[in-house]
């Protein structure tokens, strides 16, 4: 993952609305999340949710995908992965880590 990639999803996921919308939707899984679903979960208004999601679009951190009527955003964990991965690739100078906890989703 190149380092303005990183700059531009570690800034989207930097402000606790965003963080929040893009938790919800990792934590939905494939399914995805509807805007009206986000919406109430979270109690963000419309077009402040429709914002921030846009912002994590913008970033890679989310998908969009029509469904007849209905808007589908989804988490991109593969994007998520690779933030993750860049963050922890020099991890403890190249020693092994005294914890090693998973930094990827198997989504």
């Amino acid at each position: 993952m190149e380092e303005k990639a990183v700059i531009k999803a570690l800034a989207a996921l930097a402000q606790a609305s965003r963080l929040r919308v893009f938790r919800a939707l990792v934590v939905a899984g494939r399914p995805g999340l509807t805007p009206g679903a986000l919406g109430n979960t979270l109690g963000l208004p419309p077009a402040t949710l429709s914002f921030h999601l846009k912002e994590l679009a913008h970033a890679g951190l989310v998908s969009l995908e029509r469904s007849g009527r209905h808007l589908i955003y989804r988490a991109e964990y593969a994007h998520m992965n690779g933030l993750l991965a860049y963050l922890t690739a020099n991890c403890c100078e190249g020693e092994p880590c005294a914890v090693v906890a998973s930094t990827s989703c198997p989504c």
